[in-house]
């Protein structure tokens, strides 16, 4: 197995000797792949189902699939049934299949970026997409821009606003010879504390409250607009994004070494980064736009995995996505009985869990992808 460490120049508190975490054998098999796919595939059906079922108003399991397949088949519902079948098919599948479809891209862009700037403490909100987007909604939400679009108006400005800041972060970023990694994660952190200023300016500055609460959404993440018309694009768009990334795993193990180690073996360190940077950048933009930033999950998903599975990217970019639509659909839940009928946002709980994950890996002495 390959060890992959961070350059110490850019990691100050590097070991440089670091021991490599051999993966478990049998995970490494084709068939305990298999086995892993068939089992976090039943975990994550069992998961959607009971979170669909659960809720103020809960339903048991039985009767949620029995809902469930009467939509899917044209089924006959009981006129007494038809408020509970109404909350589980019109309100509550749209939104735990999204946190599912989420949490999935969030966990394969967060292994993305992390190779792809080789810093294990980035996640795809550290380049400052969450503060672009949080501009571009409170933007179409104060001046009207994007009416033509009707109720998609605010989560089209939240997906160009993060397009726009991911383009503005890689272009403050570029140099002559490039774009550096660290130069990449310095920028990111700077312009988001600018977007944030700016934000802060647009609403001290708007008539009305309802920018305020535009911005809440976007800073603090919801599921709670979910419908069925936002699920197929985001769905499309992750689908792709996953399959794309996928694609770059070999180069995303080479990159992780260092862009002179992966220019001898033949990988063009440069094109492939502007490629993912490409591909993150309008996966995350389609993910904010419909669910708000929601942070740490990018973060903390692809170092669960990789603590398990060790660092080949092509083992951990396929059980990654099913790690996070786990953790995003059980938080969702949380968020939605917690504090019933009130909701919390899945900001703080992502938080709760995700800071002490970042303060754990920053007192590590030395970073190894996969390793203790």
């Amino acid at each position: 197995m390959q060890r992959l460490s961070l350059s110490p120049a850019e990691t100050p508190t590097a070991d440089p000797t670091p021991t490599a975490r051999p993966s478990p054998p049998f995970l490494t098999t084709r068939t305990g792949q298999a086995i892993n796919a068939t089992v976090l595939t039943v975990l994550l059906a069992i998961s959607v189902v009971l979170a669909i079922g659960l809720g103020p108003a809960s339903v048991p399991p039985g009767d949620t699939l029995r809902f469930l397949w009467a939509a899917l088949t044209g089924g006959i519902i009981q006129p007494e049934e038809t408020v509970r079948y109404q909350i589980i098919w019109q309100i509550r599948t749209p939104r735990v299949l999204l946190a599912a479809i989420v949490g999935a891209g969030l966990g394969v862009v967060g292994v993305a970026v992390q190779a792809m700037v080789r810093n294990p403490l980035a996640d795809p909100y550290i380049l400052g997409v969450s503060s672009g987007a949080s501009v571009g909604a409170v933007l179409v939400s104060t001046l009207g821009a994007l009416s033509a679009l009707g109720v998609y108006a605010v989560s089209a400005g939240a997906f160009l606003g993060a397009l726009a800041a991911m383009l503005l972060v890689y272009v403050v970023a570029s140099g002559s010879t490039g774009v550096s990694p660290l130069r990449l994660v310095l920028t990111g952190v700077a312009l988001s504390f600018g977007f944030q200023a700016v934000m802060s300016v647009i609403i001290y500055l708007a008539p009305s409250s309802e920018a305020t609460a535009t911005v809440l959404f976007w800073t603090m993440g919801s599921f709670g607009a979910a419908n069925w018309g936002s699920l197929p694009v985001v769905a499309l768009v992750v689908v792709v994004g996953i399959v794309v990334v996928r694609s770059l795993a070999r180069p995303l193990d080479v990159m992780t070494l260092g862009d002179e180690t992966a220019a001898s073996l033949g990988i063009a360190a440069d094109r492939t980064r502007k490629t993912l940077f490409t591909v993150t950048a309008i996966m995350t933009g389609a993910m904010v736009a419909v669910s708000g930033a929601i942070g740490f999950v990018g973060l903390v998903v692809p170092h669960i995995v990789r603590i398990v599975l060790g660092a080949g990217h092509r083992r951990v970019l396929a059980v990654a996505p099913f790690v996070g639509a786990l953790f995003m659909v059980w938080v969702d839940l949380v968020s939605r009985v917690a504090v019933a009928p009130r909701e919390l946002p899945l900001g703080v709980l992502t938080a709760l869990i995700g800071v002490p994950a970042f303060i754990i890996l920053l007192r590590r002495r030395g970073y190894l992808f996969g390793g203790r």
